[in-house]
C-alpha cells in the first residue's frame, strides 16, 4: 500500500480583487495538520492590493504558488491553473470558502490510501453552509438519477490528475462547466466516485453562480449538458420523479433557513436507508 505522504495535493484558488476574502481562504489551507500539498493562486490581474499583501504575508512558505494573467471566466481561470498543477490530486477552493477543520487533507488522504485508487477517482465529501447553518450530505451512492438532480459541489471535490488530462473545465459553460466536466468524467472516462463522508468546506453562499440572471443560465446549462449525457427517455423518468416527489417543495425547504436542517437530517437519513 502507498505511503500517505506521497498523496500530494494541488489546491487551486482562482481571484480577482478578492479582497480580505482571499487571506480567509489561505489561512484555511495553512491551519490543515497535513503538509504535502501545493496552493495554486491563479489571479485575473487584481486591482485591490490583495494578492500583494498575500505575497507578502505568505503563511505557506514554497508552497504557494501565484499567478497573475488575465483571463475570460471563472473557469478559464482554474483552467490556466491546473497547467501549473504537480499534485497528484487536484482540489478547487473558491475565495471566500474554506476548509472546515485543520484535519480536512488529512482524512481525505487517509481515505485514498484506504482504497489505493489514485487514478481516474474522484473522491468527494459534504460541505458546510454558513448562509444556513448546516451540513449538506452528498449523495454517497451516484446514479443517473442522482447527477440529473446534482452533482456533489466542486468544493468538496478531489480528482485525480488524469482526469483533467484530456480536457479541463469547458468555458462554453459560464455556470455549470463543473457539472459538465463531472458528467464528462462519469460517463465518458468511467470514473470510479468515493464518498468520503467527510465534510470538506465551510460554504459561504451567495456567489456567482446564485445571481438570479445566473440561475436562469444554469437551468438552461443543465438542460443543454445532460442532454449531452442521458438518453431522452431516463431525462423523461427523471423528471417523472421529481414532479412526483414534490422537487420544489423540497427546494425551497433546503433553501429555507427554518427548515433546512430538519430537511438535511431527512435527506441523511434516507441515504443511509
Amino acid at each position: 500500500m502507498e505511503k500517505i505522504d506521497d498523496i500530494k495535493f494541488s489546491i487551486i484558488v482562482v481571484c480577482l480583487n478578492p479582497g480580505k476574502l482571499l487571506a480567509e481562504t489561505i489561512d484555511s489551507i495553512a491551519s490543515q495538520s497535513y503538509e504535502n500539498y501545493e496552493v495554486i493562486v491563479k489571479d485575473g490581474l487584481s486591482k485591490d492590493g490583495s494578492v500583494e499583501e498575500l505575497i507578502n504575508a505568505n503563511p505557506l512558505g514554497d508552497r504557494l504558488r501565484v499567478f497573475e494573467k488575465p483571463d475570460k471566466s471563472i473557469y478559464n481561470a482554474m483552467n490556466q491553473a491546473v497547467e501549473f498543477a504537480t499534485g497528484n490530486f487536484l482540489y478547487f477552493l473558491n475565495c471566500g470558502d474554506s476548509f472546515y477543520d485543520g484535519d480536512v487533507l488529512l482524512k481525505v488522504a487517509e481515505t485514498i490510501n484506504n482504497y489505493g485508487k489514485k487514478e481516474n477517482v474522484i473522491y468527494y465529501g459534504d460541505i458546510y453552509e454558513l448562509l444556513r447553518n448546516n451540513r449538506v450530505t452528498s449523495n454517497p451512492k451516484l446514479d443517473g438519477f442522482g447527477l440529473y438532480r446534482n452533482v456533489p459541489c466542486h468544493q468538496t471535490c478531489f480528482y485525480s490528475r488524469d482526469l483533467f488530462a484530456l480536457r479541463a473545465y469547458n468555458p462554453k459553460y459560464r455556470v455549470r462547466a463543473d457539472y459538465e466536466h463531472f458528467l464528462y468524467c462519469f460517463y465518458e472516462k468511467k470514473a470510479r466516485t468515493i464518498y468520503t463522508g467527510t465534510v470538506i468546506a465551510s460554504y459561504q453562499g451567495g456567489g456567482f453562480s446564485e445571481t438570479p440572471e445566473n440561475i436562469k443560465r444554469s437551468k438552461e446549462e443543465h438542460k443543454e449538458i445532460t442532454g449531452m449525457y442521458m438518453n431522452p427517455a431516463d431525462i423523461r423518468k427523471y423528471k417523472l420523479i421529481l414532479f412526483l416527489t414534490l422537487a420544489p417543495l423540497r427546494t425551497k425547504m433546503a433553501e429555507s433557513k427554518a427548515f433546512s436542517g430538519f430537511y438535511q437530517r431527512i435527506k441523511k437519513a434516507l441515504y443511509k436507508g
